[in-house]
This record gives structure tokens, sequence and C-alpha cells, in this order.
């Protein structure tokens, strides 16, 4: 009687981590290279964008007599340079308050309009609809400069403005003409977002009783809000950086915003440039706003991208 014999079954010895390694699709050469490549040009930008705001604390927290030191790392750490920004003489608390005025306004005022002009230009039908969403946009293509000598002519009342009110030294002087560099961005951005959303919801708004009122303020607006959020944070941030306006219109020492504020520090003797109160009123200055940017980075991103696509 023959008998048959089965070959043994040989076993795997190889480990999962093996396994998986051996299916990895391997990478060429020039790809390894093009993915080093990125990398450290990553590493480069973050380094440039870091590094000055590095400087600028470690120069705050320098003590007062080493201004011009070029250590990395401040030896001793001192607070007397974020002390010496309130000081009585920079009147430093008041141009906060002022900065937060001037820039709340216009970004508020902003809102408004541009809300409204971006959602009639991205809903309605007429003739010449691009020619002016471009228009909008070539208005804040002038440069800033350009407009400050016809302006001070005006908003101080002299010849041929002798109707026109004394506006030096309010806070309207600097916030209108804000208004002419806030409001195209906010409408070119609101506007490819408002033509992301669907046109059938404000219709079934009105099917179900609304009227085109109350369809764009409780069904369109909600909808809206990550566009308007990102263009309220960047309209603010500009605001509160602007500096030539305030220079020129607010005057007196109480109007003046944190930005003009810190140009005319003074040190001890009032003829020395305090460097490191300069940094440490440049750090106040700007934390908040890192801050506000880097906990609504989410909202930034997604408005900004959200009208993109079609």
């Amino acid at each position: 009687m023959a008998t048959t014999t089965t070959p043994p079954q040989t076993q795997s010895t190889l480990s999962a981590d093996e396994v998986a390694a051996l299916a990895r699709e391997k990478q060429s050469p020039k790809a390894r290279v093009g993915m080093v490549a990125s990398y450290v040009g990553m590493a480069v930008i973050v380094l440039y964008c870091i590094l000055p705001f590095y400087w600028m604390i470690v120069s705050a927290l320098r003590d007062p007599s080493q201004g011009r030191s070029t250590e990395f790392i401040p030896n001793p750490i001192s607070v007397q340079n974020f002390t010496g920004v309130f000081a009585g003489q920079n009147n430093f608390g008041r141009s906060l308050i002022n900065s937060l005025i001037v820039s709340g306004t216009t970004t508020i005022l902003t809102l408004l309009f541009g809300i409204v002009a971006a959602y009639a230009l991205a809903r309605l039908t007429f003739k010449g609809k691009g020619a002016v969403l471009w228009l909008i946009m070539a208005c804040s293509m002038f440069p800033i400069v350009v407009l400050i000598p016809p302006l001070l002519k005006m908003f101080s009342s002299t010849e041929p403005f002798q109707w026109f009110p004394r506006w030096i030294d309010t806070y309207q002087a600097v916030i209108i003409p804000g208004l002419s560099f806030g409001l195209p961005l906010a409408v070119w951005n609101l506007t490819a977002f408002f033509k992301q959303l669907p046109v059938e919801l404000e219709q079934a708004a009105m099917v179900d009783g609304c009227t085109p009122g109350v369809a764009f303020r409780k069904v369109i607006l909600p909808l809206a809000a990550p566009g308007v959020f990102t263009t309220a944070i960047i309209v603010f941030i500009g605001s509160w950086n602007e500096y030539l306006l305030a220079l020129t219109f607010l005057q007196a020492q109480d109007r003046q915003t944190a930005t003009v504020a810190i140009s005319k520090f003074t040190g001890t003797t009032g003829f020395d440039t305090p460097y490191g109160t300069i940094m440490a009123a440049g750090v106040i200055v700007t934390v908040p706003l890192l801050v506000a940017v880097l906990l609504f980075q989410r909202r930034i991103v997604a408005g900004l991208t959200a009208g993109g696509v079609k």
C-alpha cells in the first residue's frame, strides 16, 4: 500500500514590523532630497518669523543699562523695562485705549458696510458688477502718502476747505481714512464667501415666511461667520498697526495711538534712546494679537479658504 507524504509547512519568521517595512513604498533619492529640502525651507521660514520676536523679548528682559547688548540670553533678567513703559511721561496706558477705540470702531464700521456691499455684489445681477468689484479693489492700491496732504488740509479746515469741521486730534480723522483700506479687503473676501453659499437657502427661508432681510440675518449671516470673523481679525490687526495716519492727524499726547507713542519714547535724559523700553512696549502691543491669532487660527484659515472652492 502506497503512502503519501505531505511536504512540511514552513512558517514565516518575519515579524509584523518587517512585513510592514517590506510593504512600504521605497522613496527614490530624488524624493528624499525634495523632502529634506522642504523641511529645511520650512525651518528657515519659521526662524525668519520667530527670531525678530525672540530678540524683542530678550531685549525687553535685559537690564536698562544693557540696551545695546548682543547676548541671546539676558543676564540678569529684569522687568524694569516693562515698568518703564507705563511711566508717567510716556502715557502709554492712554495710548493703548486710543488704539483700542480706533481699531475697534474701524473694524465694526468696516464689517457693517462690507457685509452689505459684499452680499449685494454676490446676490444681485446687474451690468458692470465685475467692474465695480475691481474698482473697489483699485481704491486700496493708492499709497497712503498720496491721501495724507489733501486730508490734512481738509481736516485742518484750511483753504479751500473752510467749510469742513476741524478734525485734527479727533478719532474720526483716523477712522474714516482707515475705512478706505479696510473696506476693499472686506468686500473682496466676503463676496467670495457669500457666493459659495447656495441661494436656495434664502429661497427656502422666504418660502417659510421670512422676508429677505430676516433670511439674510437668521440664515446667511450665521453661515458666513467664519468669513466675517477672518475679515474682522485682519482689519483689526491692520488698524492696530497703523502708524502714518495716527502720526499726522493725532498730534495731542492724550490722543496718540500706541504705535505713535512708542516712536516718541524718551530715555531718562530725554536725549538717549530707551531700546529696552521700546522693545517692552513692542511686546505688550504684539502679544495680544499673537494670542488671538493662535487661538482662532482654525477659523481664520477656514474663512480664508472657504470662498476659494466652488
